[in-house]
């Protein structure tokens, strides 16, 4: 019996047959405490000032209004930048997609027997899924310089970290019957895999891979701020110069271009489950 259970103690409870069973008290009073006390905690370490919120929020309303109308002779502006984005973020989904296929397969425990090479594949998938993307970026813009390489770079770097553990979980738990049918025949385990496991995963696979795409449309669409090219090239100079009817403009395609991407990606995604 845990401490909680003996400072609360079960609740007895008596069933038609006779039979008396304790129903534990609710952990929902000790959560709500703790969800408090880290919340102080929180609110202590970061200085937040719920009154400076309320005398301030409404600003964000203001300069929202200021977006409306958009600026519509702008868009002739945005269509480049916006192409950028998109490319970026298809080319880096690509590649981060591609590239990492052979490091979830060094991290599966049902393919590879090493518990080295498995700590060590998946230590390294880990350290690249706790590098921000804009951090990510902005060392891009140093070696490659400023522009879509280095964009693009970064957008591949997260991918490779995303698609990477979700590929070897899924790899994990697909029928081994086929591989170890291929292996017994004389083929090498990566001949094994590519014959056996990977059409087992690859519905699931193209479909995070569609997931990651719709989230890196609006990624790289941030990454400007940090000289990596892409919409928040022009986003980042407009709302510097307070225009923020192009800035209204710029949010609209931005809103219209991934309800699209979304919307088709959602299809394919429905026909590929």
């Amino acid at each position: 019996m845990s401490l909680y259970d003996k400072i609360f103690p079960p609740k007895k409870m008596t069933i038609s047959n006779g039979k008396t069973i304790e129903k534990p008290a609710s952990r929902l009073p000790l959560v709500a405490v703790i969800l408090l006390i880290m919340t102080a905690i929180s609110v202590k370490i970061t200085g937040f000032d719920l009154r400076v919120l309320a005398e301030r929020g409404n600003q964000f309303f203001v300069i929202l209004g200021m977006m409306i109308p958009p600026r519509v002779s702008y868009m002739s502006q945005i269509w480049k930048p916006l192409f950028d984005t998109i490319k970026m973020s298809l080319l880096g989904t690509v590649v981060g997609a591609v590239l990492v296929v052979p490091f979830a397969m060094a991290a599966s425990t049902n393919v590879i027997k090493s518990r080295l090479v498995i700590s060590v594949m998946r230590l390294f998938l880990s350290i690249v899924r706790t590098l921000p993307t804009l951090v990510t970026a902005l060392i891009a813009t140093y070696v490659f310089g400023l522009g879509t390489l280095a964009g693009t770079t970064a957008i591949a770097i997260f991918t490779f970290a995303y698609m990477g553990k979700i590929l070897y979980e899924e790899i994990e738990t697909v029928d081994m019957g086929a591989f170890e049918a291929v292996e017994a025949i004389g083929a090498t385990r990566v001949r094994a895999f590519v014959s056996a496991i990977i059409p087992q995963v690859l519905p699931s696979y193209i479909s995070n891979g569609l997931f990651c795409f719709e989230g890196n449309v609006r990624y790289a669409a941030i990454l400007g701020y940090v000289g990596a090219g892409g919409l928040g090239l022009i986003l980042n100079e407009k709302l510097g110069w307070r225009e923020y009817s192009s800035v209204g403009m710029i949010l609209v395609m931005l809103f219209l271009t991934v309800f699209i991407i979304e919307s088709v990606s959602r299809y394919c995604r429905k026909k590929l489950v």
